[in-house]
């Protein structure tokens, strides 16, 4: 089973970024699953950092796709162009390019969705492709012990969808996928501007208002913020001042859902696994995890102690790396079939 050493990657194939683990290295890659197309010929201009710039900012002949949407594919053809260039990228030798891949997946995707993750990744130059749960992942990557017999509970806030899980003897016990994530914040905040404002914001500053003053939970000495967009009256440029609670206002329903989900989950577990949780606490990953207040809210909404991952990040690719590194101990995570489509 063992190829050659570095050949073998995990990829966390996220809806805001995809990140690529390659055996024995580490994280080499940390991108925006951002891919721009030349319309006129249907070619691939950029990848990445590169595409995710052109946002709102490409004229008729670029379009800028993101190919994942909620976590799951959206545009097969994009999706499996920038697998492939993520791939290439990480292995500078072409020949020998044919690696074992493991992908991550949200937990509450369907048999056919997986199975198009699979053809991109096959489709991408990979010998064979595994997948695992997301949140099973995160927790692995986040240092929990997954295999003991304790109760884990792990909180995935992604781009597209936000994972809740339990996780005791190496499985999942109870889980619950939602798909509302960050993005849901950042359109939350584009809708608040909108309504109150009449500021028409771009997506890009809608997610630089979330990460700079965006919080989910009051916290002291909250600065105001300058926010440009274009009036939807005048259709001219304005900026306007926007407090730090005013956005905690906007990112309100989508907070709540995350909250929500994290509820509906505990109500789920089985008393002995709450029981443990109640002492270990629960693990916040993911991207949305650096939301501010997010942990202090699921806290005050709970009675549960709540962490934060040491790199909330890039926790799910660890975890898939994990697996790539100790392929033989964490095989019993992966789902796998022999089939080969």
């Amino acid at each position: 089973m063992r190829g050659v050493i570095g050949r073998d990657m995990a990829v966390d194939l996220g809806t805001a970024n995809t990140l690529v683990y390659v055996r024995g290295k580490g994280v080499l890659l940390d991108e925006p699953s951002v891919v721009a197309l030349n319309t006129m010929t249907q070619e691939i201009v950029a990848v990445g950092h590169e595409a995710k710039r052109m946002i709102g900012r490409a004229p008729d002949t670029i379009m800028p796709i993101r190919p994942l949407k909620d976590g799951v594919i959206a545009d097969f053809e994009a999706c499996e162009q920038m697998l492939r260039f993520f791939i290439q990228a990480v292995h500078k030798r072409r020949y020998l390019a044919k690696p074992r891949l493991v992908v991550c997946v949200p937990s509450g995707i369907t048999a056919v969705e997986q199975r198009a993750v699979k053809e991109a990744g096959y489709q991408a130059g990979a010998r064979r492709v595994y997948i695992v749960e997301e949140p099973m992942a995160a927790a692995i990557g986040a240092g929990l012990p997954v295999h003991e017999a304790t109760g884990n509970m792990v909180v995935d806030v992604g781009g597209g969808t936000t994972e809740v899980a339990v996780i005791s003897l190496g499985g999942i016990v109870t889980s619950l996928s939602i798909r509302t994530a960050g993005d849901d914040l950042d359109q939350a905040v584009i809708a608040w501007m909108k309504k109150e404002h009449s500021l028409l914001l771009g997506e890009r500053t809608a997610e630089e208002i979330k990460t700079t003053v965006g919080s989910a939970f009051p916290t002291s000495g909250d600065p105001d913020v300058e926010v440009r967009g274009r009036d939807l009256v005048s259709g001219l440029p304005r900026t306007v001042s926007v407090s730090t609670s005013e956005i905690r206002q906007a990112l309100e329903e989508p907070v709540h859902a995350i909250v929500d989900a994290v509820r509906v989950t505990l109500d789920q577990t089985p008393p002995e696994l709450a029981g443990d949780i109640m002492d270990r606490g629960i693990v916040l990953t993911g991207g949305g995890a650096l939301l501010r207040g997010l942990d202090e809210r699921i806290r005050h909404e709970t009675g549960m102690p709540v962490h934060v991952a040491e790199s909330p990040l890039t926790s799910v690719a660890l975890g898939a790396g994990r697996c790539v590194e100790e392929f033989e101990a964490l095989q019993a995570v992966l789902v796998s079939d022999r089939r080969r489509y």
